[in-house]
């Protein structure tokens, strides 16, 4: 057995090791597929054992490779803290979910001026449940979002900061009969069917959400369609189905629609800053220190008076760190 490790090795092994495909590992590492797999060949020689089948049409881990994996994420957070402890960590990856939405966006931007030794790096992961599993994998380091809907068992591999009661919005077709009001009343929404994600495995949370608000008032939430990916594709399977989107008040205005703020009640949308438990990282810190300083300037932690979320957020919320 050899007396030292290289760290790249074990990056190189679990980036192969959560992706099963050379191509896709070495992309995420900015590397060359064959400098990737030359680095696993080099572990398997050290090590003594195959640590991946591969096959034509397939790669799987080994008994042998199975076992690596816990001890590979251990060795490299220990590290991580380390380098972090002294001045020196590697970049922190932070998911926004989408390039429009404001919360996340000037959360990282604020921390980056407190910040700017240091190297945070935006993601998009386009919703907290996926985002979560990636952050519990070691594969993100923070996100932001509804913590009260993810599953007890992502939550439970994370640490998070309440960051603000986001107000809710519909996003409605320039023509539809709503459109002219300056602020729709939840009331007139029934007998519509309002898109809110469903059928997106990233953002059940927000699914989740839309249906709670919508239970008892008449308003369906729209069946699920194809997952559209990208602003341009979203943008023109909304346009054919011509359903209302459920959305913030800061949401990104889409050709041949109108965003109108929710009312009677006022819906909130509680977004969390959510980071992987035990995570230590200066980027860590700063981003925590920017989101209280703009949630403090901005009122952002403030219910607003009528200000409905469900019973389930609101016990989450009221013992944020």
């Amino acid at each position: 057995m050899p007396a030292h490790l290289d760290p790249r090795l074990l990056r190189a092994f679990l980036a192969v090791a959560d992706e099963l495909h050379f191509t896709r590992a070495a992309a995420r590492l900015y590397v060359a597929q064959q400098a990737l797999s030359r680095d696993v060949r080099r572990l398997e020689r050290e090590l003594g054992t195959e640590l991946f089948v591969r096959t034509t049409r397939q790669v799987t881990l080994t008994a042998d490779g199975e076992r690596l994996v816990p001890y590979a994420r251990r060795v490299l957070q220990t590290q991580d803290d380390l380098l972090a402890a002294f001045g020196r960590a590697r970049p922190l990856l932070v998911d926004l979910n989408s390039p429009g939405l404001v919360t996340g966006r000037r959360v990282l931007h604020r921390a980056r001026e407190l910040a700017p030794e240091q190297e945070l790096m935006a993601r998009y992961e386009s919703g907290l449940t996926f985002a979560a599993a990636e952050i519990v994998a070691g594969r993100l380091d923070a996100s932001f979002g509804r913590y009260a809907g993810l599953e007890p068992g992502l939550r439970g591999g994370l640490e998070r900061q309440f960051v603000r009661y986001e107000r809710m919005a519909v996003v409605l077709p320039a023509g539809h009969r709503l459109a002219s009001l300056p602020r729709v009343p939840l009331a007139a929404l029934a007998g519509e069917s309002v898109y809110a994600g469903a059928g997106n495995p990233r953002t059940p949370e927000w699914t989740g959400l839309a249906r709670l608000l919508f239970e008892g008032r008449g308003i369906a939430v729209a069946p699920p369609a194809p997952l559209a990916v990208g602003d341009e594709e979203f943008q023109r399977l909304m346009a054919k189905t011509g359903n209302p989107v459920l959305a913030v008040v800061d949401f990104p205005a889409m050709p041949g629609t109108v965003t109108r703020p929710l009312i009677e009640p006022v819906p909130l949308s509680p977004v969390s800053l959510v980071w992987r438990k035990g995570l230590v990282h200066p980027g860590l810190d700063a981003l925590r220190r920017a989101a209280g300083e703009i949630a403090s300037a901005e009122g952002w932690l403030l219910r607003p008076s009528g200000g409905w979320i469900p019973a389930m957020d609101m016990n989450m919320t009221s013992d944020h760190k």
